[in-house]
């Protein structure tokens, strides 16, 4: 009797074992709202990370263009003090070996640019701009290089005024870390949604299927084997949104891009993703299974831990 009870319980254990166990505690994947769910939040996550990497492109691509940029204004009113001070200056930074290329904006140039301001016709005799000489170091315009640039142009130039490129965009960079830091809060605000969402629809599962639990007990089947019962629903839920979601943030991602490269800015062609950044991303769908799994686990196994 004993080895005959031994061969029942064994063959009542047996039908939880692999694929067989899915079939246990029935349910429509695809008629639930699990995987939709799923599927939204890897959406926005992609997009949230998409538009973190990108910004961090962005302002590295900048940095480095801009790291040895340097821009001298000669702030004179008097055009003919203003064009000798500007010859003399080019002349100076021919001497000097941190410097590495210059080149003096021209008049018409400096005009375009401040024309979305003050409107066409600007003319240099009704608003006097400064001369602008663009100049591109050797090495990084730190303090030290603007402190050499300025002994060396203060007996030649004393109206000229030297600034590091990389100082005029201080705010902007700023502004791209907040963003960049607001994109990770998001990140972390989705899986934690996506992890209270699988807690739920766990939840949810046990209270619809407590009978067959209490059952499936009575035949001797742990609490392992039915949770990895909820596993395996919620890995294969989270499969299927998350290859939906990355889709759809991808798209999402290419058309953003797209309307972004339509400025056909310099700095803002510098905030794309390359190859190694959309494989960084497709990470995200497996971050999210990974979540479920976990997620689905831990509430099963404490629930049925609470179970009589």
């Amino acid at each position: 009797m004993p080895v005959a009870a031994a061969r029942a319980l064994e063959r009542g254990r047996a039908a939880f074992r692999g694929r067989a166990a899915s079939h246990i505690l029935p349910r429509a994947r695809l008629g639930g709202p699990m995987p939709w769910v799923i599927a939204i939040m890897v959406a926005l996550t992609v997009l949230a990370a998409g538009g973190a990497i990108a910004m961090a492109n962005l302002a590295a691509q900048a940095r480095s263009d801009l790291s040895g940029g340097v821009t001298i204004q000669i702030v004179e009113a008097d055009p003919v003090l203003r064009d000798a001070q500007a010859r003399r200056t080019l002349a100076a930074l021919d001497t000097l070996d941190i410097v590495q290329a210059r080149r003096l904006v021209p008049e018409a140039e400096l005009e375009a640019l401040i024309e979305p301001w003050l409107g066409g016709g600007v003319r240099s005799e009704a608003v006097p701009l400064p001369a602008l000489i663009d100049v591109n170091l050797a090495g990084t315009a730190d303090a030290r290089a603007l402190a050499e640039l300025r002994a060396a142009l203060g007996p030649v130039a004393p109206d000229a005024r030297v600034d590091a490129q990389a100082q005029w965009l201080g705010p902007v960079f700023d502004a791209i870390s907040a963003l960049r830091w607001l994109a990770l809060g998001l990140i972390a605000l989705l899986a934690f949604t996506s992890a209270a969402a699988v807690w739920l629809a766990a939840r949810n599962a046990l209270n619809a299927n407590r009978g067959t639990i209490e059952v499936v007990h009575l035949l001797g089947g742990t609490d392992g084997q039915i949770a990895r019962i909820f596993q395996r629903s919620a890995v294969i839920d989270a499969g299927l949104g998350g290859a939906v979601g990355l889709v759809l943030g991808a798209v999402g991602l290419s058309v953003l891009g797209a309307q972004f490269a339509a400025l056909e800015s310099g700095m803002v062609a510098g905030g794309g993703l390359d190859f190694g950044d959309w494989l960084l991303l497709a990470l995200v769908p497996v971050a999210g299974a990974a979540i479920a799994l976990l997620t689905a686990r831990m509430t099963v196994m404490a629930s049925l831990g609470k179970m009589p």
